[in-house]
């Protein structure tokens, strides 16, 4: 299993630490996030960290798929990000899985998993907890689970992750100046 993908957010997330260092907090939660600078120039980017995250819904036995700007990370893409998206089925089994990681990173209020969105925090990270249920454009981003992708990281264990022509078809779904953006450049990584 590659390592490569995981040594790139590894490399990300401590450029986003670098970049953030002095930084104040401006109040604007990663929710606030607009749609051409992204999490980024959010609070969400402050002390943002997913690994412990990642790890948690990994010793968790989460099939959770990482979506969103972390995924085009893993996939080399170099714009930073401030928060955490997942793709998750939406069965009882996997909310049990995503509860128990929930719990391991210190969710002091979990999100409510019957919903096809879901806001959460933990240490470290935020983001969305999607299911295919939710809207994504005229994309049925179900089949993104099977095809998910996932890698190695040196701390022993796997990050699942979209799929490049799957999340290239996610920004292209949703359309907004910041994902039209991150598909032209996971396009040009292509090649």
């Amino acid at each position: 299993m590659c390592r490569t993908p995981a040594l790139r957010l590894r490399q990300a997330i401590a450029r986003t630490r670098d970049a953030t260092r002095g930084r104040p907090p401006s109040g604007r939660p990663p929710e606030q996030a607009d749609d051409v600078l992204g999490t980024f120039a959010t609070d969400g980017a402050l002390g943002f960290d997913p690994f412990p995250f990642l790890r948690a819904l990994h010793d968790a036995g989460s099939r959770a798929v990482v979506i969103g700007q972390v995924a085009g990370i893993l996939h080399g893409s170099a714009e930073p990000t401030g928060d955490l998206d997942l793709l998750w089925d939406g069965t009882p089994d996997e909310a049990r899985a995503l509860r128990d990681a929930l719990t391991l990173c210190g969710c002091a209020d979990p999100p409510d998993l019957d919903r096809e969105q879901a806001g959460y925090r933990v240490t470290g990270a935020g983001g969305d907890l999607c299911t295919p249920a939710l809207l994504w454009g005229a994309m049925d981003v179900a089949p993104c689970l099977a095809r998910a992708e996932t890698t190695y990281d040196p701390e022993g264990f796997t990050i699942r992750y979209a799929a490049l022509d799957d999340l290239i078809r996610m920004r292209r779904a949703l359309g907004r100046p910041k994902d039209r953006r991150r598909a032209d450049e996971l396009e040009r990584l292509r090649t």
